[in-house]
């Protein structure tokens, strides 16, 4: 494993990993065991490694700037900006500047998934967009402290108005224009939506909690659906509606991304990663990761160790 800098081993950690028997670099953690909440820390710190959680996280920087690695890109956050994203895609800030300060949120799926005037921008962020306004209003700065600071002490009341506060700013960020940081927004006019139906998004919030938190195992849609108490017919045309993929793709891409931020993360071998994140032969983990990554395991590890590597 890669040795930690000064200000690596300083990064605070506010999350719980998912799968604590297991100490080999799985990156799956637990924010507010799931819940609408906030990062108490404003202040910024490199993380020692990737990580991946099954809320929305939404970053709004209030001073300095800090460096993204995401899904294997780099870019860029600087003060009065605002960006989100899935955080089960593999992310970690790898450098920032020494005054770099922000407020994080972090929303569950169903936030978004109830949101019927969003198809085209949940769309984009549940295939792995990095959402950014285009339009950051005068007012975000104070109102993403006001929310952070309503959502620390847990009170059920507060949660709720910065949930429909924040639903009404994520709408008019839809309106009034967005970008992909990665400049790869997957944008769908054809997708469904789930109405306001709160059951349904849950629903498929729980299945996507089950499948990143259960994906090392050999589950099935089958196994996906019970966990939700649905028929499996059901429940995958209501996974697919909601999220764009299937239940397989998604167990799928969760093992590769999984595999992705192992290589980079520890020393392991390709072998040992493959069988660690629940593929069950070699041969079939190497052609999924070419299909996903478009190169090898091994240089995917070489091409991260360039592009965070300092100047």
């Amino acid at each position: 494993m890669p040795k930690l800098t000064r200000r690596q081993a300083g990064y605070r950690d506010e999350s719980v990993p998912a799968h604590p028997e297991l100490n080999r670099g799985h990156p799956v953690v637990v924010f507010g065991d799931h819940r609408f909440c906030a990062g108490s820390t404003q202040e910024v710190r490199p993380m020692p490694r990737p990580h991946m959680h099954s809320q929305v996280e939404l970053n709004f920087v209030l001073g300095g700037a800090m460096t993204y690695w995401f899904d294997g890109r780099v870019m860029e956050l600087t003060a009065g900006r605002l960006a989100l994203f899935w955080g089960m895609i593999p992310h970690q800030v790898t450098d920032c500047s020494a005054d770099a300060r922000f407020v994080v949120l972090y929303v569950p799926m169903a936030s978004f998934l109830e949101l019927p005037a969003l198809s085209e921008l949940r769309s984009a962020i549940f295939r792995g967009a990095v959402v950014e306004a285009l339009d950051v209003k005068s007012y975000d700065r104070d109102i993403f402290q006001q929310w952070r600071s309503d959502l620390l002490p847990g009170d059920p009341q507060l949660e709720q108005i910065v949930r429909i506060e924040l639903s009404a700013r994520i709408q008019r960020l839809e309106r009034e224009g967005w970008r992909d940081l990665r400049e790869l927004a997957h944008r769908n006019p054809q997708a469904g939506h789930l109405g306001h139906d709160h059951d349904r998004a849950v629903k498929v919030e729980k299945m996507a909690q089950f499948i990143g938190e259960r994906a090392l195992e050999d589950i099935s849609a089958d196994d996906v659906a019970r966990a939700v108490g649905l028929h499996p017919n059901y429940a995958m045309s209501l996974f697919k509606r909601g999220v764009g993929l299937t239940i397989k793709q998604a167990i799928t891409r969760h093992r590769l991304d999984m595999a992705q931020s192992m290589l980079i993360a520890t020393g392991l071998s390709v072998a040992t990663i493959a069988f660690d994140c629940g593929f069950n032969s070699l041969s079939s983990f190497y052609t999924a990761f070419a299909q996903r990554f478009r190169q090898s395991p091994a240089a995917f590890r070489e091409a991260y160790e360039r592009i965070t590597r300092p100047a």
